[in-house]
């Protein structure tokens, strides 16, 4: 069965133009205008990505992937069409997994959408467990628990985190993530929203995030995973 991909804008051409690139894509597409309706209709049909506009009429993008985000960990790629760096951040940090600014290419549409699930279908999922002192990660079972205590993640989060994690004590630069999860170059200080998920990641991983245990920044550089 094709995967399903929802579309939340309140603009019909972008709606439209998007629809028709991502169904000629192989995808079955759904839409939806208002941020009340988005969350109903994802809950009924479960779709495997949402394409979810920041400026909804009524309850807002941000307020979309809040609610989202309590219940599900369903990719979410946003359409913004602020230019301010620090809005696109404060998606990232509410659990999106990527973002495309308006006016955008189709194309460019197409190309995430499958740069993402193929992320999640196919991406970092090699049988194994990793463990540094209470931390365990379930690299096959996707799931992440400290001294037994379960910690839940988006799969960005994840994905991060077991990149980091299989490979101890070496250094990844922005980029090189970037390129590690979503297969894409870093442009534009997109590779800025690399901050914003480690961010989120220590956030949830971390017991003491004034003083980080297992992701450590390399400081010009990047990232690594602690290497005790």
């Amino acid at each position: 069965m094709n995967e399903t991909i929802l579309i939340v804008d309140d603009e019909p051409k972008i709606v439209k133009q998007a629809r028709d690139y991502l169904e000629r894509g192989g995808f079955r597409v759904l839409a939806s205008g208002d941020g009340q309706r988005a969350l109903a209709l994802a809950a009924q049909e479960r779709p495997d990505l949402i394409v979810l506009d920041l400026n909804l009429p009524g309850m807002d993008g941000l307020d979309v992937c809040r609610a989202l985000r309590r219940t599900s960990d369903v990719p979410i790629i946003m359409l913004t069409a602020r230019v301010e760096e620090s809005d696109r951040l404060i998606g990232l940090e509410l659990g999106a997994d990527d973002y495309i600014v308006k006016p955008f290419s189709p194309r460019e549409l197409v190309a995430r959408a499958r740069a993402v699930l193929r992320r999640v279908h196919g991406g970092i999922r090699q049988p194994g467990r990793i463990r540094a002192g209470d931390l365990e990660i379930d690299l096959q079972g996707h799931s992440v628990t400290r001294a037994g205590e379960a910690l839940h993640f988006t799969r960005t989060e994840f994905d991060l985190l077991a990149t980091l994690a299989q490979h101890p004590g070496q250094t990844f630069t922005r980029e090189q993530l970037l390129t590690r999860l979503h297969n894409i170059a870093a442009y534009d200080g997109y590779d800025r929203s690399v901050d914003a998920h480690i961010k989120n990641l220590r956030r949830k991983l971390e017991p003491d995030l004034s003083n980080p245990r297992y992701v450590l920044t390399v400081y010009g550089i990047g990232y690594k995973f602690a290497d005790e």
